[in-house]
């Protein structure tokens, strides 16, 4: 499989309803939610810009009309955009069976998230690696809010107040060989379905640890903490 060495295209998932962030995101889409006083999408397309992306690839269904308004045609970020219309949810993979013109190898995002991933590290790791797929991953702290009972042979063996347990989470962030289309059929699909069939197929995704900064904004919490960094800090993201 002949592989450039390089990525000048991304696509970027932006077709959910933002379940989690109801009722707002009856109003507006969460792509085009502000953080730090812009479209969380604006701020992900001048990165990629940055990092040398070409062409940028929406993926679109709700709300589209309104995100093709505010993104226009991509030049005022220095990279050209186009559109991908899902008539019905595709899920989280389906869309790329849809898309065409995609290069050998492509970045692929979700439009909700703020992070400042070195993508061209990112995409230096994929080509080393060699392999269809190349996931991001950061480590999550998450607080379970009861007491942990750990057990055996029906006695308690130890207690668990509250504890806090530690995750390597998949950050919406992945590089793709064009070759993975093939593992994609014509209908709803989404990552983890694909993940599984590349372990079924022994073709196990690449991954890319990152501990930098990682917020996503569809759920509440994350956003609140990412429009207060981008305040603080935009030159983290931004430079």
């Amino acid at each position: 499989m002949s592989r450039p060495g390089r990525i000048r295209q991304a696509v970027i998932l932006a077709g959910g309803e933002g379940r989690r962030l109801l009722p707002y995101t009856k109003v507006l889409p969460k792509p085009l939610w502000p953080v730090g006083g812009l479209p969380i999408v604006e701020i992900l397309l001048r990165q990629l810009a940055k990092a040398g992306i070409k062409e940028a690839i929406l993926a679109v269904g709700y709300q589209a009309d309104l995100i093709k308004m505010i993104v226009g045609d991509g030049r005022q970020f220095g990279l050209k955009v186009r559109y991908s219309l899902e008539e019905k949810p595709l899920g989280t993979a389906g869309p790329l069976k849809r898309i065409k013109g995609l290069e050998p190898d492509f970045l692929v995002m979700n439009g909700d998230l703020l992070t400042d991933l070195p993508f061209k590290k990112f995409i230096q790791s994929h080509f080393r690696m060699g392999r269809l797929a190349t996931v991001a991953v950061f480590r999550r702290a998450v607080k379970v809010d009861f007491g942990v009972v750990v057990e055996k042979s029906q006695k308690i063996i130890d207690y668990l107040e509250k504890p806090v347990l530690g995750y390597s989470v998949s950050m919406g962030i992945y590089a793709f060989n064009r070759d993975i289309l093939k593992q994609i059929p014509n209908h709803r699909f989404d990552f983890p379905d694909i993940v599984h069939k590349l372990i079924k197929i022994d073709e196990n995704p690449a991954v890319f640890r990152f501990s930098g900064r990682w917020l996503d904004i569809g759920r509440p919490d994350d956003w609140e903490k990412a429009d207060r960094l981008f305040e603080r800090k935009p030159q983290l993201f931004l430079p």
